[in-house]
């Protein structure tokens, strides 16, 4: 399995914006958005260039995957699998993206970023359905339960993270039993739950060519 080994802060500082990919320091003054908001390098403090159409388009398409911590490959075959399906091309891909386990796993408040998540899923401590599930890409259905493993459920990691769930802005297709640290899938992401800092038309423009 590939892994991901730029700086984190600096992928944020090349996008521009905040991607949440060092969990809670992102919400700290630490952060590296609000301490150096400009480009990394040498000639970042200059300010940014001026794209062109297609740099904007590439830029776009980067800053989603990073996002979503995912490799060129597993990005377009994510989208050309969405733009086969009827309806919206750009809202089925951003579905699909939001649907995948470790996303939904981020998205619950169990790991506090993307990164985490997919590591929890990868190292075999949830179950969907009762089935231990270790796959990160693996596409979550309506109605599916998703679940710590019994034996990690008396790990320290989740006897510890009763705080973050309660901290987590879960979205309105997720429903969360902190009781029983069980959740379940209501339904597909509406629009109001897809990201709005992704533009998904340019990413599509992008791919198109």
């Amino acid at each position: 399995m590939g892994r991901n080994i730029e700086n984190k802060c600096e992928q944020c500082r090349r996008s521009g914006e905040k991607l949440f990919l060092k969990g809670e320091r992102c919400y700290t003054p630490k952060c590296a958005i609000i301490k150096r908001n400009y480009a990394p390098g040498f000639h970042g403090p200059k300010g940014r260039k001026r794209l062109s159409d297609y740099g904007s388009q590439l830029a776009e398409k980067q800053k989603a995957k990073k996002f979503y911590g995912l490799f060129e490959k597993q990005f377009r075959l994510t989208f050309e699998k969405a733009a086969k399906k009827s309806g919206d091309a750009g809202k089925n891909f951003l579905r699909a993206l939001e649907m995948r386990l470790d996303n939904v796993v981020y998205r619950l408040g169990w790991a506090t970023s993307r990164a985490a998540a997919r590591q929890l899923v990868n190292h075999g401590h949830f179950t969907v359905n009762g089935r231990k599930t270790d796959i990160a890409s693996f596409a979550v259905k309506p109605g599916q339960l998703i679940k710590p493993k019994k034996s990690s459920e008396t790990s320290p990691y989740f006897k510890n993270i009763m705080e973050n769930l309660k901290k987590a802005d879960r979205p309105s297709w997720l429903n969360l039993d902190q009781s029983n640290l069980s959740a379940k899938v209501l339904h597909e992401p509406v629009d109001s739950d897809l990201p709005q800092n992704l533009n998904v038309q340019v990413i599509i423009e992008y791919y198109s060519k």
